[in-house]
Parts: C-alpha cells; sequence; structure tokens
C-alpha cells in the first residue's frame, strides 16, 4: 500500500505479510490511522468516520491512497483519491469507477476496533447493516435485494404521510404492500443463511478463546410469513400503527441479530471483555465463512485486540490469526502478540513510516 496525505501521514509505503502482520509503535504514533488507509484503499470508506475531510492530512489539500494486490487472475492496482468538495476518485488497474465495493478484484476486509463494539451492545439497526453486509460480501448477486427492499420501505413510508396528511388515499399503499412482502421475504432468506452459514463456527471460535457456556448466534424474525402475499397481509393488517407512527412498523427492517450466552442476551448481560470476545468469535466465524463461499478469506483489521485479553486468549488469537489468510493487528508492545518474533510474521514500526525523507518499511 502507498500513501499520500492519509491523517498523519504525508508520504508511506508497507507491505503486509503473507500471514499475520503487527503493526507496533507508541500511543498516537498512527497504528490506527495506517489500517484506516488499508481499510480506505479497499473499500473507498472509512471505518471510523462518515467525514471524509478528516482524512485528509492537516495542511494537505488531498489524500490518495494506492493498494496493489493480487488473486488468481494476477495482480491489480486499486486506487482512491479524495479531495474534499470532489467526488472521490476511484480506479482499478487505471480504469475509472463509480464503487469500489462491487469489484470483484479488490480484497474483502473485515474489522476489529474498540468502536465496534457497539456492534454487540449498540441498536438492532447496526446489526442488521453488519448482516446485510455479510450477504453482500457472500453472494454479491443478492445486495441488490436490501437496496430494493430499502427503497420500497422508503416509498411505502413517504406514502404514509402524504395519508396522515389527506393528500392519498390508503388503497394506494397495496402495491408497496406487495413489493415490500416479496423483497421481505428474500431479504429475510438471505438473512437467515447467513447467519446459519457462521453460527457453528461462532460457537466454536468463542469456545476456543474461552468464552464457555453455549454461546450461540441466531437471526430472529419479527414475521412467520413464509410467502410474499403472507408478509404483504401482515404489512398491511399494521395500518393503523402504521399510520399511528409515521412509518411502516412490520417488516424484516425490525428483525434482530442475537447473540446468546447460556440463554441470556450478550447486549445486556455481557461484561466488556466478554462483549470484545462476541465480536472477534463473529469476525473469525464470517472470516471462514467467506473463505468457504469465496475461495479466499478477507483481510483482517484488527486495532487495539490485544490490550484486554489475557495471556492465554492472545496466544489462542495469535494462532488463530497466523493459521489463516492476511491479518494486521497493532500493538503498542511487540510481546503483546504471542509469537511475534516466528520467521512467518511480519513487523511494521509506524515510527519508521511517514517522514518527511519518504521511508519506506516492509
Amino acid at each position: 500500500m502507498r500513501v499520500r496525505d492519509f491523517r498523519s501521514y504525508d508520504a508511506a509505503e508497507v507491505e503486509l505479510g503473507a500471514g499475520l502482520t503487527i503493526v507496533h509503535g507508541a500511543n498516537g504514533a498512527g497504528k490506527t490511522n495506517l489500517l484506516e488507509a488499508l481499510y480506505f484503499g479497499c473499500t473507498a470508506r472509512s471505518f471510523r468516520t462518515a467525514n471524509d475531510r478528516e482524512l485528509v492530512r492537516f495542511g494537505a489539500s488531498a489524500t490518495r491512497v494506492v493498494v496493489e494486490c493480487g488473486d488468481s487472475d494476477g495482480r491489480h492496482e486499486l486506487a482512491v483519491g479524495f479531495n474534499p468538495g470532489q467526488p472521490k476518485r476511484i480506479t482499478l488497474d487505471g480504469a475509472p469507477l463509480e464503487r469500489l465495493l462491487d469489484v470483484p478484484q479488490r480484497p474483502l476486509v473485515s474489522v476489529f476496533s474498540p468502536d465496534r463494539l457497539e456492534l454487540v451492545k449498540g441498536v438492532p439497526q447496526l446489526r442488521r447493516a453488519h448482516l446485510d453486509q455479510l450477504v453482500a460480501a457472500l453472494w454479491p448477486g443478492r445486495a441488490a435485494t436490501r437496496r430494493s427492499y430499502g427503497e420500497a420501505l422508503t416509498q411505502r413510508n413517504a406514502l404514509l404521510t402524504r395519508i396522515r396528511g389527506g393528500r392519498a388515499a390508503v388503497d394506494a399503499l397495496r402495491p408497496w404492500d406487495l413489493e415490500l412482502g416479496a423483497l421481505g421475504i428474500e431479504l429475510a432468506a438471505n438473512r437467515a443463511r447467513a447467519t446459519e452459514l457462521v453460527a457453528e463456527r461462532f460457537a466454536q471460535h468463542a469456545e476456543a478463546l474461552g468464552l464457555g457456556g453455549g454461546l450461540r448466534l441466531a437471526y430472529r424474525r419479527g414475521s412467520p410469513a413464509l410467502a410474499a402475499d403472507q408478509l404483504a397481509q401482515e404489512i398491511a393488517a399494521a395500518l393503523e400503527n402504521d399510520l399511528a407512527r409515521g412509518y411502516t412498523t412490520h417488516g424484516p427492517h425490525r428483525d434482530e441479530l442475537i447473540f446468546r450466552r447460556d440463554g441470556r442476551d450478550m447486549r445486556t448481560y455481557g461484561s466488556q471483555g466478554e462483549q470484545r470476545l462476541v465480536l472477534l468469535s463473529l469476525l473469525l466465524a464470517e472470516r471462514d465463512g467467506l473463505a468457504d463461499e469465496r475461495s479466499s478469506p478477507p483481510l483482517m483489521l484488527l486495532d487495539d485486540v490485544m490490550s484486554e485479553l489475557d495471556a492465554e486468549r492472545r496466544a489462542r488469537l495469535a494462532a488463530e490469526l497466523r493459521a489463516h489468510g492476511q491479518a494486521v493487528v497493532t500493538t503498542t508492545e511487540l510481546e503483546h502478540v504471542p509469537g511475534h518474533d516466528r520467521a512467518d510474521v511480519a513487523q511494521i514500526a509506524v515510527a519508521e513510516l511517514g517522514r518527511t525523507d519518504g521511508a519506506v518499511a516492509r
């Protein structure tokens, strides 16, 4: 990866190892910024902020990240440039693109960061969105279902507003009820299949990381409907409640992804440390599922993952990361990552990156 004017970096170049790469340095040295740059170069988005202006180094006019990657078809170059006030400039092997997420040559990326604990303990919307992203990564052709459902839901909610204001008739909802019924059944089925694909692996990884107690992952539907017309009827039956609230209250946009241990919801009853292990177990399970479905595991970016784990769990996690695919772990101390001195583990010292003399580290 080559970086120009990204966050704290003026210019830097790094090369990842084939397996585990450790990015180490003092607090505030730029470890998380380097992971963010990798993510930005592979997705054209940040996992830390929705404001892309924050990515441009202070005093610079624009930022650019170039990622060189390889697959069975050969090597490719992904480039993402951003100048505030202008659209992002995205290219694949020099050819311009509108979206990077739809490009099959780009590496899939999975991120662990302390902020992502909200996926476990936050609002259901975050878990639904994550599950939809997993569906899109597993089966890219199914991503359109979620987009179409969201568009139909927006239209129905807008129509509800007009009906409440006396500007439209209730009968006008019928086509949207049918549309949401058809798309909703498909959307829920995709989510349920993705959950089923990773559920057993999730329990296995949780056990391996020392989180006993029968941890389980489940997709909870709000509707028993198995056919489009059944779901459409349920949506229509909730009309009175929808008009009172001003939005569609029934459908898969109200479903939930549940983490349970000994029958208890980890969102409410899990400690901070347990929730970290839940998130790690989920990401590792998704990595395995993606490796099976897409023939290649995602690049895993893990920020500050070792700091709150005990020595035994650190060793288990490090061994798991070394075993499958590429992973990048940040740490303040190399000793926090068991096996850091192995020949198959690469190291990047952030103190050697981003200097004005154009330092390069591998």
